[in-house]
C-alpha cells in the first residue's frame, strides 16, 4: 500500500495524504478523486510516500486515480510550487488556477476533429533593419537562459523580431510561447502568426475561450501536438514539453499582474520558467517597466534597442497645447479642433484619447452639493447618458439618472467632467458629417463588437476615433495620422509613485498609433503644464531619459526596484474591524528584519459594502522579505479572524 500526497483546491497551504492500493510513480501528476469532508473533490497527485504524519488507520482511501490523460510533468508542478512559495498562496489553489476548469472538475473535453495544418507555403518576409538583425542574431545564439529586453519605439518591428526568433525554434523542432496583455490583441496576433507559420499548430489560451476549447488546447500542448501558444497571462501555465522560447509582448502592461486570487505577475513567472528550463526569454516594449529597464542597464538583462521605425520614415511630431491660454470648447482646444478638421479634409483618420469612459465622472447638484455617489463603494456613479444610467465602475451597481436632485429637488442638476461619451457627443456636434467611432469598455464589450470596430477602422469606415487606453496597445492603422490627448494632467500629481510611469507609457503608446505608414503623424497633448519634464521627454521620444530620471527619484525614495514590497490587505463590514486585525497581524510579526508600516485605509477604502485597509511590508533584500513572509503567513493562518473579515497578501503589488 502506498500513500498519495494530494493537493486540493482549498485555502490551506498543505498537502493531504490518502491511501492507494494500486498507486505507482507514474501517478505523480495525475488527477485523483478523493473524499473530503462530506463530499468528494478532484485533486492532483504531487508525490508518492510510504509514511505519513497521520496514523495509517486514519487515512482515507482514494476514490479513483484518473489515468485518462498524460501526467502533468515535473517542471509544470515545480512552476506551480514556485508560485505558491513566492506569492505565499495555497498550492492547491495555484494548481486550480493553472488547470483549465474542465480538467480540474475531473472531466475531459469532447474530442473534435482537429483541422490539419496548412501546407507550408512561401512567405514574404520583410527585410530586417540592422538593429532588428542584431537582436535576432543574439536571441538565436543564446546558449541557455538569458533575458532579452527588446526596447523598440512604436512601429519599429518588434513583432518581426519575435517571429524570426520563433521561426528558428520551430525549425529545430521546439515549441514557443507568446504572451500578450489583452484578449483583444490575441486574434490580431493569431492571424499574423498563422499567416507566417501556416504549417504550425497554433493554440490560443485566454479566459475568453470556452472551457472545452481551453481544455483541448491544454491537452494538445501537454501531448506535444502544439507548436506555438498565444495567450494572455493565464497561458504562462500551459505545459509545453519542448518549450525553447518565451516572448512577452508589451511586458510593461499592468494586465500581466493578476489582481485577485493568486496575485501573480505573468511576466515574472515567465522569467522564472525560462530560467527553470534554461531557455531564452524576450521581453518587448516601447516603454519597458522601470523594473525591467533597471535590470537591463544594470546588466541583469540584455538590452537591444530598435530606434527606427520599420515602415514609416519618422516618428510622429509631439506638441503640447497650453490650455491655460485659451478657452476650451467642450473640453477640446482650438488647435486640436483645427487638426481634426484638417485630417477630415485629407481623408485621414484621427484618434482623440481620453482615458475615462462614460459621459461624465459624476452628476452633481450646484444648489445643495449632492453628488451621485455609489452606496456600496467610496466612489462616484459615472453618468452613462447613452444608456440613461448612473453606473459604478468598481462594483457595477447602477440606476437611472434622476430628473431632480434627490436631496433638495433642484431640477438644475448637471454632469461634471468629461468621459468618452461626452467627448463623442461634442465632436459629433462639431463635425456632423464625420463618422465618429467611440471605443471603450462599454462600446467594445464583447470580442465580436471589438473585432467589428477594428474592421471598420481598417476599412476606412471611421474618421474620428474616441478611445481609452484600449486604443493604445499594439494596433496598426495605416490611415491614422493624428492623436489628440485630453485630460492627461491628473496623473502628473497622483499619490501613486507609479502614476508618472503609467502616464508616460499610455501617451507614448497611444501617440505611437499615428503615422505608422507612409503618412506623417502628429500628437497634440492638451495640458496646463507644457513645461513638465514628462511632456518634454515625451516630445523628444526619449524614454531612456524619462526612465533614468524616474529611477533616480525612486532610488532616493527607496521605492521599487530598489526595495521589495508586499501588502497585507483586509476587508470587513467596518473599518475598525479591518484596522484592528491588521494591527494584531503587525504585533504577531514581532521584531522583524523587514519594515512594517502602520495599517491605513486603502485609497478606495470601501468596495461592495466592505471597508478595506492595508499594511505595507518592505525590505531592501528580496530573500529576507520572502523568509519573513513565509513565517508570518503561518502566524496569520493561526490567528483568529472575525467572521466577516477577509484578508490576502499581495507580493510585488502594483496598486495601493
Amino acid at each position: 500500500m502506498y500513500i498519495l500526497r494530494i493537493v486540493l483546491d482549498v485555502p490551506l497551504p498543505r498537502l493531504f495524504d490518502y491511501r492507494a492500493e494500486d498507486a505507482s510513480q507514474e501517478d505523480i501528476g495525475k488527477r485523483a478523486v478523493v473524499p473530503f469532508g462530506t463530499s468528494s473533490k478532484v485533486g492532483l497527485v504531487m508525490a508518492l510516500a510510504e509514511t505519513s504524519d497521520q496514523p495509517k488507520e486514519k487515512l482515507k482511501a482514494v476514490d479513483a486515480v484518473l489515468r485518462d490523460m498524460p501526467s502533468l510533468p515535473g517542471d509544470w508542478l515545480a512552476l506551480c510550487e514556485f508560485c505558491a512559495r513566492y506569492y505565499q498562496f495555497p498550492i492547491g489553489q495555484v494548481i486550480a488556477l493553472a488547470l483549465p476548469p474542465l480538467l480540474r472538475r475531473g472531466k475531459l473535453p469532447r474530442l473534435i476533429k482537429e483541422r490539419p495544418p496548412q501546407t507550408a507555403s512561401i512567405v514574404l518576409k520583410p527585410e530586417l533593419l540592422p538593429e532588428q538583425q542584431a537582436a535576432v542574431k543574439a536571441i538565436a545564439s543564446a546558449g541557455g537562459f538569458e533575458t532579452f529586453l527588446l526596447h523598440g519605439i512604436t512601429g519599429s518591428g518588434k513583432t518581426e523580431v519575435y517571429l524570426r526568433a520563433i521561426e528558428r525554434v520551430l525549425d529545430q523542432g521546439g515549441q514557443a510561447a507568446m504572451l500578450v496583455p489583452e484578449i483583444a490583441l490575441t486574434p490580431q496576433l493569431e492571424k499574423r502568426v498563422s499567416e507566417r507559420f501556416p504549417a504550425a499548430r497554433v493554440v490560443s489560451a485566454h479566459s475568453g475561450i470556452s472551457d472545452g476549447t481551453r481544455a483541448r488546447g491544454f491537452l494538445a500542448a501537454l501531448d506535444g501536438r502544439v507548436d506555438i501558444v498565444l495567450g494572455t497571462r493565464l497561458s504562462v501555465f500551459t505545459p509545453l514539453p519542448r518549450l525553447r522560447l518565451i516572448v512577452v509582448d508589451e511586458e510593461h502592461d499592468a494586465s500581466f499582474k493578476q489582481q485577485e486570487g493568486l496575485r501573480y505577475s505573468a511576466r515574472d513567472v515567465a522569467v522564472f520558467r525560462a530560467k527553470q528550463l534554461n531557455i531564452p526569454i524576450v521581453l518587448g516594449s516601447a516603454t519597458p517597466s522601470l523594473e525591467s529597464f533597471h535590470h537591463a542597464v544594470s546588466g541583469r538583462y540584455r538590452l537591444f534597442s530598435l530606434t527606427r521605425r520599420a515602415v514609416a520614415e519618422a516618428l510622429p511630431e509631439v506638441r503640447t497645447v497650453d490650455t491655460r491660454k485659451e478657452k476650451l470648447q467642450d473640453g477640446v482646444s482650438a488647435a486640436l479642433l483645427g487638426a481634426l478638421a484638417k485630417r477630415l479634409e485629407q481623408g485621414e483618420q484621427s484618434l482623440v484619447f481620453l482615458n475615462r469612459r462614460g459621459y461624465a465622472p459624476v452628476l452633481a447638484c450646484p444648489a445643495c452639493g449632492w453628488v451621485s455617489r455609489c452606496r456600496r463603494c467610496a466612489a462616484n456613479l459615472v453618468v452613462h447618458l447613452a444608456d440613461k444610467r448612473l453606473r459604478c465602475h468598481h462594483c457595477g451597481m447602477e440606476g437611472g439618472i434622476p430628473r431632480v436632485c434627490p436631496d433638495c429637488g433642484n431640477q438644475d442638476i448637471h454632469p461634471f467632467g468629461r468621459g468618452t461619451q461626452r467627448l463623442e457627443s461634442a465632436l459629433t456636434e462639431r463635425f456632423p458629417t464625420a463618422r465618429i467611432l467611440r471605443i471603450d469598455r462599454d462600446s467594445a464589450s464583447t470580442p465580436k463588437k471589438w473585432q467589428t470596430m477594428l474592421d471598420s477602422i481598417h476599412e476606412g469606415r471611421a474618421d474620428i476615433l474616441v478611445g481609452t487606453q484600449m486604443m493604445a496597445k499594439g494596433h496598426d492603422f495605416p490611415k491614422l495620422t493624428l492623436v489628440g490627448v485630453v485630460g492627461a494632467d491628473a496623473a502628473l500629481f497622483a499619490a501613486d509613485f507609479r502614476a508618472p510611469e503609467r502616464l508616460f507609457s499610455q501617451l507614448m503608446q497611444g501617440g505611437g498609433r499615428s503615422g505608422r505608414a507612409d503618412l506623417p503623424g502628429e500628437v497634440l497633448i492638451q495640458t496646463e503644464y507644457p513645461e513638465h519634464p514628462l511632456y518634454r521627454t515625451l516630445a523628444e521620444h526619449d524614454y531612456a531619459a524619462f526612465a533614468r530620471a524616474q529611477l533616480e527619484e525612486r532610488k532616493q525614495a527607496g521605492f521599487p526596484p530598489f526595495s521589495f514590497q508586499a501588502l497585507l490587505r483586509a476587508e470587513a463590514k467596518t473599518m475598525e474591524t479591518a484596522l484592528n486585525w491588521l494591527a494584531a497581524a503587525r504585533v504577531a510579526a514581532g521584531r522583524a528584519v523587514v519594515t512594517l508600516y502602520d495599517p491605513v485605509p486603502m485609497r478606495l477604502h470601501r468596495l461592495m459594502n466592505l471597508d478595506r485597509a492595508q499594511l505595507l511590508v518592505e525590505s531592501v533584500n528580496r530573500p529576507a522579505l520572502q523568509a519573513f513572509l513565509a513565517a508570518w503567513m503561518e502566524q496569520l493562518h493561526a490567528m483568529k479572524a472575525p467572521g466577516d473579515l477577509r484578508w490576502h497578501l499581495d507580493v510585488d503589488p502594483l496598486e495601493f
